[in-house]
């Protein structure tokens, strides 16, 4: 980020409150306030907003299956997010909610000024509405031509009353702001598929529902008592409101936003209607729209029916809330899916964070303390150490690039390999051998060396890990703010004489897994409840389902027609499943283990047949089989006698 730049503006989305935060919101906020500490750290001023989505038909229909009001829900979840948000102290200098008066005189001060520019107009809609997505699709646009294309979820077919938003109108002037601002949406992959999705044609959005309440209302001026505003415009504007847009516009001065954190699943949200809705504000528009990808647990896709959901809470607890940022930040390029496994976190643990950052800082101390009392000048490093604090400012001068281009794994691998340099030039140049031979100056020179190193590496993990960092500050005598900042790393200054302070052992060294391991994806979270100690059989109240809830799933007899084994795969077998609707469904099938190809043929399966496809090895899979697994082995689940492909299951 430039010099010049004096304020900067950080925004997590607005988490969603159907369900309390896992491990992908942490990832978001996480990235979110490493980059606001940066960010503060190297003297700009500093905004960091995160917050709540608290609006909508799906947020209306959970509470009421709570038996609560809309707002008593929202209370309680919001309050869940806030408090997780604090325990990890996220630095952030604003939580906003929509449900917030300020937040919705905004929004309804924005509806006006577009309306009064002749972008909304009135008019009806009829339409495939997904509720769980909050979007409207196309017949074409859906699976099986009743599916969610996003969810896989049964969509309903909607019509009403609407106003409406001219997007169509700012197709043009999207793509040109695509093509003028090259990292305007990171990583530059994602921006791809926004820029085709786009040159494809814009249709207006629907912007407004009469079908429900539970939203902010259009301005009293529109005289439209019916209507309530479309959830995503509504939760757009929370980074204008935020600033007080509407009502004290103070914070305006923040805006445009440096970096819009979002996942990849609320993109097209994000880089389409929101500078859309910008450009009719005449409003600038953000300077990056970063998505991140997600999360799977030990390589399976994540749920509450497999019990493998990871909490956030539980595994910072567990290992250290320093620990879990860093493993976070580390392990994935942003934007591409990660994976969390305890086997890999403890190895950055042991590794990275144990035998290079925290021996390095033991080694400083055991060796000021054995040659020098403690007591560490840097009056001659740059006399016998000149080649590896160039090597040293070569690497650091070019970190602070990746920062806002979101390529923090590179900016963390870069610093050590600064690590690297240090704990090198004690193994190539012997301290104790230096002090053996009466080479006072050069020892000293080599201590003061690695420990310039350690006070550097340290402000530039601060962001990333900051407790652990306060401690490694304490040790060397040095301060993390600004000035020291700008005067070793900015100006590649060396610290003035100081005295070393033994601390505890930061990343003490973890053997095995400190969590119970969840089931595997075969086995239920009912199932893995009945091994607990009291032996009982229990189901928690997030397990519960009303029969509306059971009947949008779709169960059929499926007859295999082909079945052939997948090349690489010691799982995978490819079949083709026959659930007479006039054509064969391809599934995958991570069944070879327990059935041959040959002897599926001609049999029968239950098939949960309204599944979002799925791509498996470069394959699509349109279905899932259902199968029963235990000590024993696997066995498909098959109806008692032959049925007519196709029969519903119910």
């Amino acid at each position: 980020m430039e010099e010049s730049c004096k304020n900067v503006y950080i925004t997590t989305p607005i988490y969603y409150v159907n369900d309390v935060a896992h491990i992908g919101h942490a990832y978001t906020t996480i990235i979110a306030d490493m980059l606001a500490r940066y960010s503060r750290l190297t003297g700009l001023n500093t905004f960091l907003l995160t917050g709540t989505d608290e609006h909508g038909q799906k947020i209306a229909q959970s509470a009421e299956l709570r038996g609560k009001t809309p707002k008593e829900y929202a209370d309680e979840i919001s309050g869940k997010f806030r408090k997780l948000w604090d325990d990890f102290d996220i630095t952030y200098d604003k939580f906003i909610r929509t449900t917030d008066v300020e937040h919705k005189l905004g929004v309804q001060k924005a509806f006006e000024t577009m309306y009064n520019k002749g972008d909304i107009y009135k008019g009806e809609y009829e339409g495939y509405y997904c509720v769980s997505c909050e979007t409207f699709f196309t017949e074409k646009q859906l699976v099986d031509e009743q599916f969610c294309p996003d969810c896989g979820r049964p969509t309903s077919i909607v019509k009403e009353e609407s106003y409406f938003f001219k997007l169509s109108k700012y197709e043009d002037k999207l793509i040109k702001w695509y093509e003028e601002n090259e990292d305007c949406i990171l990583p530059r992959s994602k921006k791809n598929e926004i820029v085709n999705f786009v040159k494809g044609g814009l249709r207006d959005l629907s912007i407004s529902r009469t079908s429900f309440d539970w939203g902010v209302k259009l301005p009293e001026s529109m005289n439209e008592p019916r209507h309530v505003m479309y959830v995503w415009l509504d939760a757009l504007m929370n980074y204008i409101t935020a600033l007080g847009y509407g009502t004290d516009d103070t914070n305006m001065k923040f805006w445009p936003a440096n970096v819009h954190l979002v996942g990849k699943d609320i993109l097209r949200f994000h880089a389409i209607y929101w500078p859309a809705f910008l450009m009719s504000l005449e409003l600038p528009l953000p300077t990056h729209i970063a998505a991140h990808g997600w999360w799977t647990r030990d390589g399976e896709k994540m749920s509450k029916s497999k019990g493998n959901v990871v909490d956030p809470k539980v595994v910072a607890d567990a290992y250290g809330l320093d620990a879990f940022r860093y493993f976070m930040l580390r392990e994935v390029p942003f934007g591409q899916d990660g994976d969390f496994s305890q086997k890999a976190l403890i190895d950055r643990i042991n590794s990275d964070l144990g035998n290079d950052l925290g021996n390095l800082l033991n080694r400083i101390s055991g060796m000021s303390g054995k040659y020098f009392d403690y007591k560490v000048s840097s009056k001659d490093v740059e006399k016998f150490h000149a080649k590896e604090l160039e090597e040293v400012n070569a690497l650091l001068e070019n970190v602070e690039a990746y920062i806002f281009n979101m390529q923090i794994n590179k900016y963390l691998e870069d610093i050590w390999k600064v690590l690297t340099i240090a704990n090198k030039a004690i193994n190539d140049y012997e301290p104790w051998n230096l002090m053996k031979d009466g080479k006072i100056d050069e020892a000293m020179a080599l201590v003061a060396l690695i420990t310039n190193i350690m006070a550097k590496v340290a402000l530039l993990l601060d962001s990333v890990m900051p407790d652990k960092i306060g401690k490694i500050a304490t040790s060397l005598g040095m301060k993390i703010d600004t000035v020291t900042y700008n005067s070793l790393i900015k100006n590649k200054n060396l610290l003035e004489d100081t005295v070393i302070t033994k601390v505890d052992q930061l990343f003490p060294r973890i053997e095995e897994v400190l969590l119970e391991q969840p089931a595997s994806s075969d086995i239920t979270k009912t199932e893995c409840e009945s091994k607990k100690e009291d032996k009982t059989q229990t189901v928690e109240d997030d397990n519960l389902i009303t029969i509306d809830q059971f009947f949008q799933t779709t169960l059929k007899i499926g007859t295999i027609v082909e079945a052939v084994e997948v090349p690489k795969s010691a799982k995978l077998l490819r079949l083709q499943v026959d659930l007479g609707e006039g054509r064969n469904r391809q599934i995958l099938a991570g069944i070879k283990e327990y059935y041959s190809a040959e002897e599926l043929v001609g049999t029968q399966a239950c098939v949960v047949a309204n599944l979002k496809p799925a791509k498996l090895m470069g394959m699509l899979s349109e279905g899932m089989l259902m199968a029963a697994r235990d000590e024993n082995g696997l066995s498909l689940i098959r109806p008692q006698a032959s049925k007519k492909a196709g029969t519903k299951i119910s």
